[in-house]
Formats: C-alpha cells, structure tokens, sequence
C-alpha cells in the first residue's frame, strides 16, 4: 500500500554550506525514501525577501512553516522541503521546496545562485517565479540565470553526432517544468490600449521580443526567448500588497479578515490552479516519480554539481533506472514468495496444481515489475526476475516434496503398526503365510491410496516403503511350507515383475511431471516476452506523444515568431521543428525493430533448451 506522509514542519533538502557547497541532507532524504506515492513538486524562486515563503505556506494551507524572516536579511538557505498529503489528489504527495532567494548581496559569492536555480527547475513539476512590481526588464534581467541554463544543464553524456542533430537545449522541455510567474504587490492596471487583459496576456505581452540585432537589443531578448523556449506551459498571478507596511513585519500572524480582500481572493485563486492544475513529477517516457525516487534524482544532480561537471538529464534518467528496476526486482520477488505462502497449501495434490498457482502468482509479479521498472536495461533485470521466481518456485516444489512425503511416511509408519505386530509375533511364519502376509499387505495399500491429501510423493514413498519389505517378503516366502519350490520361483518372479511395473509407473508419472514443469517454464517465458513488449510499446507510445507535443509547441512558438514579423528566427525554428520531425518519424518507423532487439537480448538471457522451444 503507498505511503502517507505527515511532516509538522519543512526540513532542509539541500543545505548551501560556505565549506562544502551545495549538499543534501540525509534527514529528507530519509523522509522522501518513505513516500511511494507520485510526487506533485511545486517550487519557488526569485529574488530574497520577495515573499516566497509566505505563498509556500498557504499552498500547505498552514500560516507557519517555512521560515518568513522580517527583515531585510535573506532567511532560507538552500532548498527546504515540505511534504504533504496531496489535497486534492489522492494517493498522491505535494512537495513543496522553498529556495534560498537569489541575488542575496550578503553572499558575497553568488555563484551557487545558478545552480539553486538549476536544482529548482530539474526537481520541480511546477516553477513558481516570484518577483515584486511589475514583469518589466528589471525584472527580467533579475531572471538572467535562465539565459545560463544551457551552460549548467545537458541533455545527453555524448556530443552531438552531426550538425544536422537538434541541440540538447531544444529537448529541455522535456524534462522542465511548467511554470509560473507570481507578480507581488503590482500595482498596475491590467490593460493594454484601454482593453482589459488577463494576467496571463499581460505576461505574453512582456514576453514580446523587439526587432533588431544591436547589444541592447539582444540583452532585451535573451531571456525573453530562453522562457518561451524552455517553459511552453505558463501562467501568471499578480498580487496586490496583502496589508499595510506596519502589518507586513507580522504577516504570518495575520487574520484573514486583517488581510486585503482582493488580495485574499487572488491567493486562493493562485492556490486552487496549483493544486489542481500542477501535474505529477514525471521523466521522459511517462515514467511518474515517487518521493524515493526525487531524492534519488536530488542526489544524482548534486554529486554532479559538487563533482563540478554539469547535470546531464540522460544519464540521471539511467542511475534511476538502475536503483528502481533492481528495487522493482526486489519488491515483486517479494511480493511472489508472500503470494505463494498466502495461497498453497503444501502438499497440493499434483505438480499441476501447484504450477497453477504458480502461474497465477507470477502474473501478478510480473504486472508489479512492469509497473515500477524503467525501460532502461529492462530486459537484464526482468531475466533476473526469472531467476529468483524461479528459484523461489523451485524451493516451494521441494518443499511441497517434502511435505508430501513426511505424509505419507506418516500414514504408512501409522498404517504398518498392525503387521508389524503380527510379524513380531509370527503370524507369517506358517504354513500359508506368504499368502497371509501378501493380503494384509494389499489391504495395507489400499487403505493408503484411500487417505486424502497425500500429495505429489504418494506413489514415490509407497514404492519405497514395498522396498523396504522385499527381503522380509522374500523370507516369508522361502520358510512357508505350504508352498512348493516351483511355487516359490514363480511367486518370486511374479513379485520382481510387479515391482518393476510400480517403478515404472513411478517414472512414468516423474516423466509426466517434468514435461508439465517444462511447458509450465514455456508459458511463464512466452508471458515475460508478451508482457515485455507491451512495456517497451507503451514506453515507445508515451515518447512518441511528448515528441509530438514539443514539436507542437515549437511549431506554435515559430507561428507567432512569424505573426511578430521575426522571419528570420521563425525560420530558424522552422528547421529546428522540421529535424524534430524527421526524429519522430525515424523513431516511429524504428521502434518495432527497436522492441524486437530488446526482445532477442531478453531471449539470449534464457536457457538455450528453453529458447529452442520458445522460436
């Protein structure tokens, strides 16, 4: 069952140390470990001592919680974390991350500004960006850290291939976030030319760029075009000032009823988008993240920083995989074993029915593993699954052997009692007493064959046990006199054939059983092929509509460059969609031989007897 988590107050996540840098802490971390749930991450950034806080705390419905500061000093350092059952998504978790303000003077050294930025962006599913006044080019220049974000970020471990390649910076959307940009204490009216306009209108607006190719010009533009290449998902709120500036100091203290109105009503509104609107942290592929996997990806991005090479999107996405396939691996080996405990009731009657119970557990793991692993090496780890089910398997039928035969030998030891008191006592030793002896023998089976529930080794320990009497068999044969030496050869033959026909049934009957068991090993293989390009092809579908959509988004952006009168750049982008385009057809046209590879290296993983019977 997943996780809730109830945290009273945040904690740091990534803690801005003056000695070791950027560092993340072991107490969240442990928190995150705990939450199987999806995560919502919802984060904020802007310049210090702009109100950050305050926002993070109502999006927790809380007055208190992140640290508000009243002062023109700069309170949170690092990126602090609040998680919290999601209130309006069930079965999920909001986290929410409050970052150290950018642009603090009392720093001195700024350079981890960019990459708390950078941190923000990678972690989050929405990107609050907070700033006071109005979105006007202080405000933008404020924003410069999203111009460096192709320095500090890389999509793949290898270089491009050939020119013709898109640059990785065209894919970050991707992985980025959507985002929001939170106006505080604006002041202005919301209208253009006399007409009144939305917030988000007023944000496209400033977003604009202006003709021309002088200095100015681009430093104008340049992060203008980083936020409409980055961010396609964007949204606005304006603020008005929540009280009066003697009631600011204590804002946290405040009343609803002490507040602004028109402020209350636009806090509420911006609160309701996000927990409605904000989508679940997601990576390339649909894969949704959990809280054990974001701290997983904090750690992977933070060694890399502290590394001091630049976070590479790809390979993060591998070291996921690899920690959550082995944990998906885990989990549904886990899960067979408790199924298998739960449900056989050792010894089953055949081999076939405990096969198909087997099967039926397997079906279930298999379903668990898909759902969690990545597609990444998913072929190598899904093989080992094979291997411990089926060691698991193989100890439940030895273990059902065993209780089969403690059964049975149970029931015969109980059953023998009264022979072997006659053979104590001489009964057989008489005149007719192979005869004698042979028939309490007989009823002896009969009364065996005739117990339920004795299991797969019936036949097996009863052969056993008719051996364990052939010699006194044989001697209360040769001392009945009432039998002629003739008599007593074709009696002795008689008995040898017999028992020959019995262990020949017995190895008929292992025969049959180890054919099931083989067919049964064919059928769990032809499942984990089937269910394995399910997998790969659903993994395919979800990468073929982000592709779409990011080519959408860049056909939309080229359309309204154009609208603009930017021929040039529209035209740029034009070929940026249009290599896009020849991507996803290649891809499209590719996947089926794709899968089909995955699927032979999953094949060469199984035993070659087996693979000859699967072709």
């Amino acid at each position: 069952m997943a996780s809730e988590i109830h945290m009273p107050v945040p904690v740091c996540l990534i803690a801005n140390t003056q000695t070791r840098g950027l560092v993340v802490q072991q107490e969240a971390l442990q928190v995150l470990s705990e939450i199987t749930q999806p995560v919502v991450v919802v984060a904020i950034t802007g310049l210090y001592r702009t109100g950050k806080s305050y926002l993070m705390n109502r999006l927790a419905r809380q007055r208190k919680g992140f640290s508000l500061g009243s002062s023109v000093q700069s309170h949170t350092k690092g990126i602090w974390m609040w998680c919290l059952p999601h209130p309006c998504q069930p079965g999920h978790t909001l986290v929410l991350l409050d970052t150290e303000g950018l642009g603090d003077v009392e720093k001195g050294d700024t350079k981890n500004d960019t990459w708390i930025f950078v941190l923000t962006i990678l972690l989050s599913s929405t990107l609050i960006y907070n700033s006071r006044g109005t979105i006007d080019q202080q405000a933008m220049d404020q924003l410069h850290y999203v111009v460096k974000l192709t320095e500090h970020v890389k999509l793949k471990a290898a270089p491009k291939k050939s020119e013709d390649e898109v640059e990785d910076s065209e894919k970050f959307v991707l992985f980025f976030p959507s985002f929001i940009w939170a106006v505080r204490d604006f002041t202005l009216q919301l209208k253009v030319a006399g007409k009144e306009i939305s917030a988000d209108e007023y944000l496209e607006n400033a977003l604009k760029l202006k003709a021309g190719s002088g200095p100015e010009t681009q430093r104008y533009n340049q992060p203008r075009e980083c936020i409409r290449q980055f961010f396609p998902d964007r949204k606005c709120f304006v603020f008005d000032q929540p009280a009066s500036k003697r009631d600011l100091v204590r804002l946290e203290e405040l009343e609803d009823d002490e507040l602004d109105p028109e402020y209350q009503q636009q806090v509420e509104k911006f609160c309701s988008h996000v927990w409605e609107k904000s989508p679940p942290k997601t990576i390339p592929g649909g894969h949704i993240i959990t809280g054990h996997l974001l701290g997983k990806l904090a750690v992977t991005y933070v060694e890399a920083i502290q590394s001091g090479a630049v976070p590479c999107l790809e390979s993060a996405v591998l070291a996921l995989a690899q920690v959550e396939n082995a944990a998906a691996v885990k989990e549904a080996v886990t899960l067979y074993q408790d199924l298998m405990e739960q449900r056989a009731k050792l010894p089953t009657e055949t081999v076939q029915e405990l096969l198909e119970l087997h099967t039926q557990c397997e079906r279930e793991t298999l379903e668990l593993f898909m759902a969690r692993a990545f597609k990444e090496d998913i072929c190598s780890f899904q093989a080992e699954l094979i291997r411990q089910v089926e060691a698991v398997k193989v100890k439940f039928c030895m273990d059902n052997k065993q209780a089969s035969r403690n059964k049975c030998e149970a029931a015969l030891r109980d059953l023998s009692q009264h022979m072997e008191r006659r053979i104590s006592e001489g009964v057989y030793s008489v005149s007719g007493g192979y005869q004698l002896f042979k028939g309490d023998q007989q009823a002896l089976v009969e009364k065996y064959w005739e117990l339920p529930g004795k299991g797969v080794e019936a036949d097996a320990v009863l052969q056993e046990f008719l051996q364990s009497r052939k010699t006194l068999a044989k001697s209360i044969l040769q001392t009945d006199l009432s039998l002629t030496e003739e008599d007593k050869e074709l009696k002795s033959e008689q008995d040898q054939y017999e028992r020959a026909e019995q262990e020949r049934e017995v190895q008929r009957k292992k025969g049959a059983e180890d054919k099931q068991k083989l067919q049964g090993r064919l059928r769990s293989y032809k499942e984990h092929t089937l269910q394995l390009r399910k997998k790969l092809e659903h993994c395919c579908v979800r990468q073929l509509e982000e592709h779409q959509k990011m080519i959408r988004h860049k056909s939309k952006e080229g359309s309204a460059l154009l609208k603009d009168g930017f021929c040039e750049k529209a035209t740029q982008l034009r070929m940026v969609t249009y290599r896009l385009e020849e991507e996803y057809h290649y891809s499209r046209n590719n996947f089926m031989s794709w899968i089909g590879v995955m699927e032979k290296m999953f094949s060469s993983s199984l035993p070659e007897h087996l693979v000859s019977h699967l072709v």
